[in-house]
């Protein structure tokens, strides 16, 4: 891009401006605010959402926010999906948009994301609003968005110098991502946008322009818009980290909801005095990669506006002992990074120490240097996020649904907790112990048992958290955590002096000098939780459809792991979307179809259901399939969202091989 004499931005690529050197905030409000009937269109509206094909400087954003802020509903939730392929750094964005709300210009500018292909999450604290960026391929976006639009804003470079944005099989992703009656408005009115946009069953007309531009165009889809929706009532069950990342994910859309505890709020694993948020490393998995980087931002931006959440931001993984070459350097060098999120790290003496039994000449590669991660205080966050919540103190056990009365849950006690419309499963382990109607879940669910130790005081100086096969983490003014085992399969484990010399033995691979010290420490402490994990290693979070459940209604988040405060966040907002309405990123769609598939090995499930979210032919299809004895699977059903049968034959030559190495890969 360029910048002329009077301040015009410039695309070199597309030969066109990003918006009129005349006055671009007017234009905006004229052909986007004023042709999407805006604020009229979002009076009665609990949760209204704008789509936007081309972001460019943000300068609509800025527009829209404007008028939100003037004009919102006191209870109203403003939802923006935006897609730019080339987005502006935010030194740019700064020069570029507009001066006389500069306010707004900078809470916009202290939220902008790094550049970096993928998804990007702003929610300004006290806005009710909800941008979410997409920076890639317009078509990828938009098929990786589960929405439907009130507005739309097309606003990409001239249909004549950028056609790809213009296409036929984009417009007609705006029109499927569209409630009935929703509104499209844009600059051009160039004769195959038209005829696109009527093909795709919009109602086209061109009015009158603004400043030089003669004509622009207004669209509506056709249809009635749907009635308004009462917010729901909502029971989260479990009260650590993912519990209370729905809760506040619920409540952003003024949802108040419920939150079940069998104890006290992190009184499983996320009861640790320190936790690190750190992506899961892939280095052969780019579209894993790219969603962890996306779920370590969004959280560590959420952890940023608590006070004293954050103790470091920048964590070192440094090379195990038995370190794959180069593999750092490959990680480092995936294209889901942001500049400076990832970069790898010369081993030095001075910082970091070869492993004990190594030869200290060996080339052990580089540590890596994960800037975007960090370390956080997990009971000021759960604090903070349970604080305006009715919790009700209870073991849930089993629900049951009653028709016209919702999910009813009842405890170990034989007591009810409440009737609710929707209950999001939040309790790691204890989900394997609810049931529905009488009968468990068949949860893919194993559990790993793990001790972490620290002390408060008097601990020997360190720069920043450190993570290898074992991790350190300093917390408050002389505080250490160090940890922790991973024991599979013990649902009932109890600190132990043992489990505390294996830390410190993990310690001294990395720290000598420190285990040694800690060794005479006089008050370690310790503790000791079980984590709850997948085959895979990757969550659960989603709705479970009707082929598990036939009731609607039920959410699940679980199988966290060891990384629950990278993952809850990103994922709580996905099934509060689910709950209420909202658009939602596909994530926990992925997530699912990898473990899920995974899970078909070995298993001893009488029937699993697996979502093909990404499968040739079966895109977002249910495929349930059964044991047949012997290791083999067989075909059971394959439904559509309706429970339609569709796609059998397709279905048939996925899983005609049985659990072989493939299966994993279903997506």
């Amino acid at each position: 891009m360029d910048w002329s004499d009077d301040g015009t931005l410039r695309s070199r690529q597309f030969s066109d401006i990003y918006f009129s050197p005349d006055d671009g905030l007017a234009e905006s409000r004229a052909v986007f605010l004023a042709g999407c009937h805006l604020p009229e269109a979002w009076t009665d509206r609990r949760i209204f959402v704008v789509g936007e094909l081309g972001f460019g400087t943000g300068l609509n954003i800025l527009a829209l926010m404007d008028l939100w802020r003037r004009e919102r509903r006191a209870a109203g939730h403003l939802h923006i999906f935006s897609i730019e392929a080339y987005p502006l750094a935010r030194e740019d964005a700064a020069r570029a948009l507009a001066p006389e709300l500069a306010d707004i210009t900078q809470t916009l500018l202290d939220l902008w994301p790094p550049v970096a292909p993928g998804w990007h999450r702003i929610s300004p604290a006290g806005w009710n609003l909800t941008l979410d960026l997409f920076f890639g391929d317009v078509a990828e976006g938009l098929a990786a968005w589960e929405g439907q639009a009130d507005a739309w804003f097309l606003d990409g470079f001239a249909p004549s110098t950028n056609p790809d944005m213009w296409t036929p099989a984009v417009l007609r992703a705006v029109a499927d991502r569209s409630v009935p009656g929703a509104r499209l408005a844009t600059f051009t009115v160039a004769g195959a946008v038209r005829r696109g946009l009527t093909e795709a069953g919009f109602s086209v007309a061109k009015v009158p322009g603004h400043g030089r531009k003669r004509e622009r165009l207004e669209a509506t889809l056709t249809g009635s818009r749907p009635a308004p929706a009462s917010p729901p009532r909502v029971a989260v069950v479990g009260a650590g980290i993912a519990g209370a990342a729905l809760t506040r994910a619920l409540g952003s859309y003024g949802v108040s909801a419920t939150v079940i505890e069998a104890i006290q709020p992190g009184a499983g694993g996320s009861g640790f005095p320190a936790a690190l948020v750190t992506p899961r490393l892939d280095a052969g998995d780019q579209m894993l990669a790219g969603l962890a980087a996306q779920a370590v931002r969004r959280a560590m931006a959420l952890y940023r506006e608590i006070p004293g959440a954050v103790i470091d931001q920048g964590i070192i993984q440094r090379p195990g002992r038995k370190a794959r070459p180069h593999r750092f350097e490959r990680i480092a060098d995936l294209p889901v990074w942001a500049k400076g999120e990832m970069r790898t790290l010369a081993l030095e003496p001075t910082n970091l120490a070869p492993p004990p039994g190594t030869d200290p000449d060996a080339n052990l590669g580089p540590a890596l240097d994960m800037q975007l991660a960090g370390s956080v205080r997990p009971q000021v966050i759960l604090s903070a996020w349970l604080a305006q919540a009715h919790r009700v103190q209870g073991h849930a056990q089993n629900m049951t649904f009653r028709p016209g009365g919702g999910w009813h849950i009842g405890d170990d006690q034989g007591r009810d907790l409440g009737e609710f419309d929707w209950v999001a499963l939040a309790a790691a382990q204890g989900c394997r112990t609810v049931t529905i109607q009488g009968q468990p879940l068949p949860w893919p669910l194993g559990c790993v048992a793990g001790q972490a130790d620290w002390v408060v005081a008097d601990a020997p100086p360190v720069s920043g958290p450190q993570a290898w096969g074992g991790y350190l983490v300093p917390f408050d003014d002389a505080g250490l955590l160090f940890g922790a085992t991973h024991d599979r399969g013990e649902e009932h484990p109890r600190v132990s002096t043992y489990n505390t010399q294996r830390n410190l033995s993990t310690l001294a691979e990395a720290r000598p000098d420190l285990a040694e010290a800690l060794t005479h420490h006089p008050d370690v402490k310790s503790r000791v939780a079980v984590r709850a994990v997948t085959p895979d290693r990757l969550p659960l979070a989603d709705a479970l459809p009707a082929a598990i459940v036939e009731q609607p209604g039920l959410a699940v988040l679980t199988g966290l792991g060891s990384r629950g405060f990278a993952w809850a966040p990103l994922l709580a907002e996905h099934i509060a979307s689910l709950i209420v309405g909202s658009p939602s990123r596909s994530a926990g769609r992925r997530l699912n179809a990898s473990n899920l598939a995974a899970s078909v090995n070995g298993c001893s499930l009488g029937a699993l259901i697996v979502f093909a979210a990404g499968a040739p032919h079966v895109s977002h299809d249910l495929l349930r399939v059964r044991r047949l004895g012997s290791g083999r699977i067989g075909l059971h059903a394959c439904l559509d969202r309706q429970r339609q049968p569709v796609g059998l034959n397709c279905a048939k030559t996925l899983l005609q091989h049985g659990p072989d190495p493939e299966l994993p890969r279903l997506q």
